[in-house]
């Protein structure tokens, strides 16, 4: 009998691909951290031609910076010495332009309970980069601002445009 669950099968291919894996340096090797969205149509290391090691990425709906977001960027700079931050939206977002009352009310009807938190809903792609460039540079714990940039990634093609703040 075959198990259909999807981790079960990525733990098999796990137990197949085991190797030994020599000590790395945790400390990303381009001192770089990316924001970006949890989209599964983006391959950041493809994206960038990145090897493992060589970034952080932290990834939530949207790519926005949250304040759980602003709390790993802090620590990335301040415990794994990045210095640069790129913040990459991307075209075909489910967040832009959501229907975000409507999606929090339809929520509650399914749940019975009133959805605490915002989605992060947005009109304009360009701006949301910029309002998430303006929360990075507004925090006072975040050490390193000198090269925070923000693009729009395309889902169709690969390309990236540079968000000017």
């Amino acid at each position: 009998m075959t198990d259909p669950f999807v981790t079960d099968r990525l733990l098999a291919r796990n137990r197949a691909n085991w190797r030994r894996i020599g000590a790395q340096d945790r400390f990303p090797n381009l001192r770089l951290t990316i924001i970006t969205c949890m989209d599964c149509r983006i391959d950041v290391y493809d994206a960038f031609g990145l090897l493992p090691g060589d970034a952080n990425v932290l990834r939530n709906a949207g790519g926005q910076v949250t304040d759980d977001v602003i709390r790993s960027l802090v620590l990335s700079q301040r415990l794994l010495g990045t210095r640069e931050v790129l913040v990459m939206h991307h075209t075909d977002c489910g967040l832009h332009r959501l229907d975000e009352a409507a999606f929090a009310a339809e929520l509650a009807t399914a749940t019975g309970v009133q959805p605490p938190m915002a989605f992060g809903a947005f009109e304009d792609l360009d701006e949301d980069v910029r309002v998430s460039i303006r929360r990075i540079l507004a925090s006072p714990f975040v050490t390193s601002k000198g090269s925070v940039r923000g693009f729009v990634y395309d889902v169709t093609n690969g390309h990236l445009r540079e968000v000017t703040i």
